[in-house]
């Protein structure tokens, strides 16, 4: 029975505590024999990244003990923070960065690589086993470092010490060796260029001759695998798509399928796997289609055959047989890891979603919407975005109470709104929000030139996609145009920020997220791996004489239109950010007490970028609707407990 109570209020059983509890984000899936491995990252454990192997009995262990913590900040995103073979774990341990080797039936990792002079700063990555030893990503902090000082190579470690096999390049990655051991891949790239502008793929054979096998000026290439009859895959996007591509023994390249949209993602973290090589030539795929994955068998000179799975999103793609093995999502499933069977049977669920006790009438379905933008010259005049409706069984709002708006927007910005079951997002829609997360240009999912659209125009189209979404959900009727509001973090929070400031008036609250205020301070703080990303995005600059479109980073730097913030807002922000520092917070902040705008501000110590422990995700997550309904002006529930956010103007 539904009862009518003003939206933004409705009660749920959809609090913060329930988004935490027993949560943990799926990553990395390793196949080790029969076993299969993956990798939790639990916000109940402070965010600690624990090893998890499924048995072939079904028996599943943690094998990484508390307090141990297998993650990498190799650009400072990590990924590939470790492998295993025949039971032996490899990994590398947050708090001091060494690898460490942990062997059956044990439970005191061992290192394996040398104290660093500098705490934490011989850091490794895409870690994978090889003859002799370990293939990885090297990055080397000395003391006193500036970003363009920090090396990062590619090593063998073994048990006689570490070898160096690539240096030279800005950054490497995807080191793999032929079957056969004689020659070896790698993905190259230099500055000011990111792996998703322009990244070569490089073999070197035993007798030392190197060739770059594709890639560069215009060319992303990405996740390279060997086969057992020496051809090398990759995946490309010179044909505006990340397509499939193979390079025989011979040397002819050779496009196995182009689907029509994104087979890859951007590589922000090491480890990424969206295709895997069944031992009979065929291969198991995830592509994009109308804001959704598909999974998929692809056999040499046959139509693709899609899996029916009822899934929406497929990451970290294995195989293990004839079954494929990843972690799986969905609108109705948080991520799980899932084998089945390519040639039929039943999905068998290895690692299953916690256990929320809700009746799926409580989630809100994503919509995928197309929506009117301008084109400002790039030949794109649309726009996209996932809408999530109110949704509630115990609640309808009153005759002509239209919800209140949050636009989710992602970071990146290359990231992409993801059809997933996320239980942050049923926080708001089941107490009366609509949710729109905006697929804004420049976001991956629609191939390079959608991609490549935002290059050199942040902070001008996807405010222009941000607002449009906005306008067009409140000129449909479907939201309030009084109460909608702006949220999102990094990359996303600069967005929220140049909204408020260089498009005022169409949002009435707003929230940052450990966004960018100040694009020139960033350019001149942040860690290696984005110290140049905004050559493109922004301006080009050059490294010893600054911005050389300092005027542009000026302008289109939110902290320098604060006179026109006159919006509510509040700000989130972890003070060990080493992507976006706590100044870049504390600077609009101060701009706001300055004018004396109604804001609040919560500092998370011991946070990086991006929230992992269980009580700030709750803070954050209850001090925005805190700060929304102060706003607004409508009640929180009782029964929650929530301690309004402090609401300040000076």
């Amino acid at each position: 029975m539904t009862s009518a109570s003003p939206t933004g209020s409705w009660t749920t059983p959809i609090t913060s505590e329930r988004v935490v509890r027993a949560a943990a984000r799926l990553g990395e899936v390793i196949i080790d024999r029969d076993d299969v491995w993956w990798s939790e990252s639990r916000p109940a454990e402070g965010g600690r990244s624990v090893i998890v192997r499924r048995a072939a009995d079904g028996t599943v262990t943690d094998v990484l003990p508390a307090p141990w913590n297998s993650r990498t900040r190799v650009h400072e995103y990590g990924g590939g923070a470790w492998t295993v073979s025949d039971g032996t774990l490899w990994f590398a341990e947050f708090s001091d960065q060494r690898l460490y080797r942990l062997d059956p039936g044990s439970d005191t990792p061992v290192p394996v690589t040398p104290e660093p002079e500098v705490p934490a700063g011989l850091r490794h990555a895409d870690v994978r086993v090889v003859p002799g030893g370990l293939l990885a990503v090297r990055e080397t902090h000395a003391e006193g470092d500036r970003p363009a000082e920090v090396v990062n190579e590619l090593v063998r470690v073994g048990p006689d010490g570490t070898e160096v096999l690539v240096s030279g390049p800005d950054f490497v990655s995807d080191a793999r060796l032929s079957p056969d051991g004689t020659t070896l891949a790698w993905l190259q790239w230099n500055h000011p260029d990111m792996p998703w502008d322009a990244a070569q793929l490089v073999i070197r054979a035993d007798d030392g001759t190197e060739t770059v096998v594709a890639g560069g000026a215009g060319e992303s290439v990405v996740q390279p695998t060997w086969d057992a009859d020496g051809s090398l895959w990759f995946l490309s996007d010179r044909t505006n798509f990340w397509s499939l591509y193979r390079r025989a023994p011979g040397g002819e390249i050779q496009l196995v399928l182009d689907a029509g949209s994104d087979i890859a993602g951007p590589q922000w973290v090491f480890g990424q796997s969206r295709y895997a090589l069944l031992a009979d030539g065929r291969i198991v795929l995830a592509y994009g289609r109308a804001g959704a994955d598909r999974l998929a068998v692809l056999e040499i000179g046959k139509p693709l055959r899609d899996l029916a799975l009822p899934y929406a999103a497929y990451r970290y793609v294995t195989v293990q047989g004839t079954s494929v093995v990843c972690v799986a999502g969905g609108p109705a499933h948080e991520p799980v890891v899932l084998r089945v069977d390519v040639d039929g049977g039943e999905p068998e669920v290895l690692r299953p979603a916690r256990e929320l006790g809700l009746d799926p009438t409580w989630f809100a379905q994503p919509e995928h919407v197309t929506f009117p933008t301008e084109d400002r010259g790039t030949g794109i005049d649309v726009a996209h975005a996932l809408v999530y409706p109110p949704t509630n069984p115990g609640a309808a709002a009153p005759e002509g109470d239209l919800p209140p708006l949050i636009v989710f927007v992602h970071g990146g910005p290359t990231a992409s709104a993801v059809p997933v079951l996320n239980v942050e997002v049923q926080y708001w829609t089941s107490r009366g929000f609509c949710v729109a997360d905006v697929d804004y240009r420049g976001s991956t999912g629609y191939g390079r030139r959608y991609r490549d659209a935002l290059q050199g125009r942040w902070g001008v189209l996807d405010l222009d996609d941000v607002v449009a979404c906005a306008r067009h959900l409140a000129d449909s009727g479907r939201v309030d145009p009084a109460r909608m509001a702006i949220s999102g973090g990094s990359a996303g929070g600069y967005t929220t920020l140049a909204a408020l400031t260089m498009r005022p008036g169409v949002f009435t609250a707003g929230a940052s997220h450990y966004g960018v205020a100040d694009l020139a301070a960033l350019a001149a703080e942040t860690h290696k791996f984005e110290s140049r990303y905004l050559d493109g995005l922004v301006a080009p600059r050059d490294s010893d004489a600054g911005p050389s479109g300092a005027d542009v980073y000026a302008e289109r730097s939110p902290i320098n239109h604060v006179d026109a913030l006159g919006t509510p807002l509040a700000v989130f922000q972890g003070d060990e950010d080493e992507v976006v520092p706590p100044d870049q917070a504390e600077a609009i902040v101060a701009a706001l007490r300055e004018k004396g705008v109604p804001h609040a501000y919560l500092l998370f110590p011991g946070e990086q970028h991006g929230f992992r422990k269980a009580e700030n995700i709750r803070a954050a997550l209850d001090g925005e609707l805190s700060f929304y309904a102060q706003v607004w002006g409508f009640d929180l529930p009782a029964d929650e407990g929530i301690t309004p956010i402090e609401v300040v103007t000076r």
